[in-house]
């Protein structure tokens, strides 16, 4: 494993050898107790962090598409792995752009690229296709990566890993305090990124990700490695590396938040309408929809369906200047609503492919409960074992959708394999699911 990144000029060099230290010591307490590892309870208590506060390389962000072409050259020439991070704007701007790429390889160093000034990143994919990533909680950044033109072909996860070892925090901050004894600045993660130009503290927060993520990378893989689970965490994400885009939400409206207080198919009708609206302005205006109007607004509109400004502008946050001046566009889209013949309303619920939710197990099919039942004491069981959430054991709705008609033993792992879930889930989780087939009741 590398030596920890600590660019705290404040920093001695004799901090920095207690830091390389404590990696060592806060790696051996992780992992299953099947494979000989300490519990956490009784390692000892780690060194203070030593904060993270001023990056390697001077802090700048590229806009000029030559110094971008530089770049490509430099990253084509150079070796090892490429730390990516992205900034976005959600909670300012519409969709999920990133306002700000971080990428760093060790030869090349340190680079804050503006996805937005340059157009896109696209003059970097063939520089970057042959090198492995290395994300933390890749997920929530492919997507707005490959809008910039940048898709990965090997990856790293530090986050998944993280979660594979057994670590009780996976956040960036929490998990490089604990794993590599460096603090990283708090407190910029939910910032306008959209801003121009970016304040230099938010520059330095920007760099400063990207600067310790290859040496997170080489810590959780010595982790993983040692405890059996490396080969785990390189499916999981080659994985993440092949799986397609998802496809369109059906009904995104329906993710409007209180809507599960609303059973009327009117009412239902009134917030399709109200957050099809909501949404055309959003996108129009390039702002977040919850800064158009809030959920909350949406329902209650819906629950009380007014039908002049005045009784409109009496509910909460519809009585504010900026709604007042909207007022009419809302009451247009709670009259649209109010117009939909009975037949064409909108069901209280979508219909579904699966199987029904598992508190209904019981009343539906005591026997299909009993092999629910059965089936998560084992996995909770797995779970404890090798210190791997339940979640990423296996997906729970894979679990459900494999038991509710219950296939032969030796169809298991085939549905499983067919649901998504990688070889080593197969081997984990299967012998459990075989063996619910017989719980009592069946």
């Amino acid at each position: 494993m590398q030596n920890s990144p600590v660019s705290n000029r404040a920093a001695s060099d004799s901090a920095a050898s207690d830091s390389a230290a404590s990696d060592s010591a806060g790696s051996e307490s992780v992992g299953p107790d099947s494979v000989g590892s300490e519990s956490v309870g009784s390692a000892p208590e780690p060194p203070a962090a030593i904060p993270l506060l001023v990056p390697r390389d001077p802090v700048s962000v590229t806009t000029d598409p030559v110094r971008l072409h530089d770049l490509s050259r430099g990253l084509a020439a150079g070796s090892g792995p490429v730390a990516l991070d992205a900034e976005r704007a959600s909670g300012y701007r519409y969709g999920s752009r990133a306002y700000l790429v971080q990428l760093r390889r060790e030869d090349v160093g340190t680079h804050l690229l503006d996805p937005v000034g340059l157009g896109d990143l696209a003059v970097l994919q063939p520089a970057l296709a042959a090198s492995e990533w290395v994300l933390h909680a890749a997920t929530q950044d492919l997507p707005c990566l490959a809008e910039a033109g940048l898709t990965p072909t090997r990856l790293f996860d530090t986050e998944l890993a993280g979660r594979l070892a057994g670590y009780p925090r996976v956040g960036l901050g929490p998990l490089v305090e604990e794993v590599l004894g460096l603090a990283l600045q708090k407190g910029h993660g939910a910032a306008d990124w959209s801003v121009r130009p970016l304040p230099h503290e938010l520059l330095v927060y920007a760099a400063l990700d990207v600067e310790v993520l290859v040496d997170l990378r080489d810590a959780l893989a010595d982790v993983l490695g040692r405890h059996g689970k490396l080969d785990w965490a390189l499916q999981e994400f080659a994985a993440l590396v092949a799986a397609p885009p998802p496809p369109p939400r059906v009904d995104p409206w329906r993710r409007t938040s209180g809507i599960h207080k609303v059973h009327d198919r009117r009412a239902l009708a009134v917030i399709k309408e109200l957050w099809e609206q909501r949404d055309e302005i959003a996108a129009r205006r390039d702002l977040a929809p919850h800064r158009v109007l809030p959920d909350a607004a949406i329902v209650a509109a819906a629950t009380a369906r007014p039908r002049t400004t005045a009784d409109l502008v009496a509910l909460p946050v519809f009585g504010g200047r900026v709604q007042r001046r909207q007022a009419g566009i809302w009451l247009a889209a709670i009259g649209r609503a109010t117009a939909v013949a009975d037949r064409d309303l909108p069901p209280t619920h979508l219909p579904s492919d699966g199987p029904p939710p598992a508190g209904r197990w019981a009343a539906k099919d005591p026997v299909a409960a009993a092999r629910l039942a059965a089936a998560r004491e084992g996995i909770a069981a797995l779970s404890e074992e090798w210190s791997i959430p339940v979640e990423n054991l296996i997906s729970p709705d894979l679990v459900r959708r494999t038991l509710w008609h219950p296939p032969a033993a030796d169809e298991v792992d085939a549905l499983l394999a067919a649901g998504g879930a990688r070889p080593w889930q197969i081997d984990l989780v299967g012998p459990v699911l075989r063996s619910s087939l017989s719980a009592p009741g069946k």
